[in-house]
């Protein structure tokens, strides 16, 4: 399940300084109420996803997991990042959009 879309928008937010990542960053973003989506690597520790699934239930934030370490940290230019926060409602109604297989045309 690799869709390159979902990460050029990441990539693309991440340019435009609409992002945190790494899990204390965004811990402290979703904390301020900041975050939009939350976006996690699927090899990312299970650790990990259940701490984030536990507080997108809570703050009522959308949560994709999605891809592998690799390749979402390589799309936001960084190294070794498992969990990025989309801090711009756009993008991430534009990533959920995709990633829900509804696109928009053009």
């Amino acid at each position: 399940m690799s869709n390159k879309k979902i990460l050029g928008l990441v990539g693309l937010a991440a340019r435009a300084r609409k992002i945190c990542f790494g899990t204390d960053s965004v811990l402290t973003k979703i904390r301020k109420k900041k975050v939009y989506l939350i976006l996690i690597a699927g090899d990312a520790s299970d650790r990990t996803k259940e701490k984030f699934e536990k507080l997108a239930k809570e703050y009522n934030i959308p949560i994709i997991i999605y891809g592998n370490i690799e390749e979402i940290s390589k799309s936001i230019g960084k190294n070794n990042k498992a969990v990025i926060g989309i801090e711009d409602c756009n993008f991430a109604n534009e990533i959920q959009k995709i990633n829900d297989g509804g696109e928009l045309i053009g």
